[in-house]
């Protein structure tokens, strides 16, 4: 199974993103400087060939990407041995559309600062799930078209 940024938490709000070490994605530190508990959020690179020239990824919900994980489970004795399963939208969603859509569906301010490009980052990442949805019927239902405002 290979997949795309994992975002969001369960309806029931049991479990979800709540890092208790500095985060490695997005999401955590979108939340984190908007409850203020960081100064701003950096975006790293603003000069991508992107639709904003921010970077763009293929933002998956973790609800989306555990029943993938369970219809991959209920086909596993029909799979080749061998098989790489791409489980995302297929849409990519740039950091500033998601900041924006973040900030409007919230109600909040997230306090940004552009800064260099990271070394090793692409300008875009998104996921083909077309053999997923071919051999185990995945289709992302929480987020399809990403994150749009």
């Amino acid at each position: 199974m290979r997949y795309f940024n994992p975002v969001g938490a369960h309806d029931s709000g049991l479990i979800g993103e709540n890092p208790r070490d500095t985060p490695n994605n997005l999401m955590p530190l979108i939340v984190q400087t908007a409850q203020q508990k960081r100064q701003e959020l950096c975006i790293y690179g603003a000069d991508y060939n992107t639709r904003d020239g921010t970077g763009e990824r293929d933002y998956i919900h973790v609800v989306d990407l555990a029943r993938g994980h369970l219809q991959a489970l209920n086909y596993i004795f029909n799979l080749q041995n061998f098989q790489i399963l791409n489980l995302g939208s297929g849409n990519s969603t740039t950091v500033v559309e998601l900041i924006r859509s973040f900030e409007k569906i919230n109600n909040v301010i997230v306090p940004t600062r552009l800064v260099e490009r990271r070394l090793g980052d692409v300008a875009k990442s998104y996921a083909d799930s077309t053999i997923a949805h071919e051999l185990i019927g995945f289709e992302c239902k929480k987020n399809p078209n990403g994150y749009d405002t």
